[in-house]
């Protein structure tokens, strides 16, 4: 691992400082952890977009799907 250091303004640290006795836990693992998530939660809208922009430069053409229609099977008909 690597050490950094960082600037954090001190009632969001309180706010860490009270949440990290509450799952006792540390400061570095509380923060490696929202890290994590913070750039999975990023990839995540990333990847959405990209979708996004495929069906919106790609769209759907009408009949596009047609073939798998007599595949579809909605439950008791």
């Amino acid at each position: 691992m690597k050490t950094i250091q960082m600037t954090i303004d001190e009632p969001l640290l309180a706010e860490v400082d009270r949440v990290i006795v509450e799952r006792k836990t540390t400061r570095s693992a509380f923060i490696r952890a929202a890290l994590e998530a913070a750039v999975r939660s990023y990839e995540i809208a990333a990847a959405d977009a990209q979708h996004a922009r495929g069906y919106t430069d790609h769209p759907v053409q009408p009949g596009e799907f047609d073939i798998w229609a007599t595949e579809q099977t909605w439950g008791q008909e």
